[in-house]
Formats: C-alpha cells, sequence, structure tokens
C-alpha cells in the first residue's frame, strides 16, 4: 500500500511517502510557516523521486492539528482534493498521536505542544509494542493543570514536543525521577512519516471511521477570540 502523508501544523512542512509502514521518501523543510508556498513542490519532489504519480497513492495521511491554525487548514485542504480527484481514503491524525510515535520505548508517553502564555495542548498515551493507546482526552490547558493530573500517575512518563522543551523544569519539579525527556532535538518535532505510520496501523485494523480529516482545533483562533471580544463590547 502506497501513503502520501503530510504535516503542516507546525513550522516544518514535511512529506512523507510510504509503502506499508516502510519510508520510501521523505522531506522536510523548517524554515517557518511558509507551507503554501513549500508544501506542492514537496510533494513534487516526492513523487519524482520515487516515480510514483497522485493515481499511485492508496491512502493519504494528514495532521489535523493541534497546532497553526493556518498550516492545518493548508494541510487538510490539500489531502481532501486528492482524495476527491483519486476518490481514495484519507486518514487524519493528531499532532499529538504524531509526537507520541516519536517515543519507540513501551510506557506511557506525555505529548506537549506549546500554546503559549503558560498552556499546552497535551495528551497522554501508552506504547504497547508499537500500539499507541490514548489515555483520557485531547486536553487544551495550563500547564500546572496538567502536572496535577500526571502526578497521579506514579510511573515513569517520556515527554515528546516542544511543550516538553518549554516546560521541562516545570515537569521535573513536580514529577521528579518519573519524568523523562529526549536528548535528541529532532524527537521533538512534528513529521509525516509518524503521521503515515500511524495511518497505516489504523487502515490495517479497518479504524479509518474513527479518524476522519476535521481540523482539531482544541481552542479558538486569535481572530475568534476578538471577534467574540468586539461582539460583547457593542452588547455592553
Amino acid at each position: 500500500m502506497k501513503i502520501l502523508s503530510i504535516d503542516t501544523a507546525s513550522d516544518v512542512c514535511s512529506v512523507a511517502v510510504l509503502d506499508d509502514n516502510t519510508v520510501i521518501k521523505e522531506i522536510s523543510v523548517k524554515d517557518g510557516y511558509t507551507h503554501s508556498v513549500k508544501l506542492m513542490p514537496q510533494i513534487k519532489q516526492a513523487f519524482k523521486d520515487t516515480n510514483l504519480s497522485l493515481g499511485d497513492i492508496d491512502l493519504f495521511a494528514c495532521d489535523k492539528g493541534p497546532g497553526s491554525f493556518t498550516g492545518i487548514r493548508i494541510g487538510i485542504s490539500t489531502i481532501k482534493a486528492f482524495c476527491d480527484v483519486t476518490c481514495k481514503p484519507c486518514v487524519g491524525i493528531s499532532s499529538l498521536l504524531g509526537l507520541a510515535y516519536n517515543v519507540k520505548n513501551n510506557g506511557y508517553i506525555c505529548s506537549l505542544i506549546d500554546a503559549k502564555n503558560d498552556n499546552v495542548y497535551y495528551a497522554l498515551f501508552e506504547n504497547a509494542n508499537g500500539k499507541y493507546v490514548q489515555m483520557g482526552e485531547y486536553l487544551s490547558d495550563n500547564i500546572n493543570y496538567i502536572t496535577n493530573i500526571l502526578k497521579n500517575c506514579n510511573k515513569p512518563i517520556s515527554f515528546v514536543g516542544n511543550g516538553s522543551i518549554v516546560y521541562k523544569d516545570v515537569l521535573k519539579s513536580v514529577l521528579k525521577e518519573n519524568a523523562n525527556f529526549t536528548c535528541d532535538m529532532h524527537s521533538n518535532d512534528l513529521n509525516a512519516i509518524n503521521i503515515g505510520t500511524a495511518a497505516f496501523n489504523i487502515f490495517k485494523n479497518d479504524e479509518v471511521c474513527n479518524y476522519p480529516l476535521s481540523a482539531l482545533y482544541l481552542k479558538k483562533s486569535s481572530a475568534e477570540i476578538i471577534l467574540e471580544e468586539k461582539n460583547a463590547n457593542k452588547n455592553n
């Protein structure tokens, strides 16, 4: 099964082509939020390097967030267009699940994405021999609220994502020796390989319907917040 996977939810624009869970080609560019310019050329280059075309793809996968509002919309609209043209299935994978795939060790994995102002996007997973099971819900909340949840776990937790870098000291102060962190800076980045691998695992288990390609924002955009404040001021 040939899979085209993309990730545009962060400052990394990543494209991967996989054959089942084997990576054939991966192209990642980390130079800021220029995905509207970089994405299509990267996809074309990936097809050229693999001697494949859009018609050869059996499954499409995309990061559906949380993350950059603009980046998420670019990625989802691109993959949905490919699905409409080819009539092939697609899978939407959360950024938090994609990050969890960076950790290969069995045990608990906490994905954290920095949402600014002491807030994070959060999810907890358990990896059991390559099967990543979500524990609880996706959340967007203050880091102190998240640490209060995690301190009741009483088991070692591997942290991943840029939020684990920003709030490392906070996590270590609360969880002590149960908090584990990666030494590889790239392990905290989102990438299309993990999105494609997760999509393949979901597809082979016939769980596609549980992973629709619809945006997972978890919080309102700045534009929405400003608009609500303006409307509230008008009504007062």
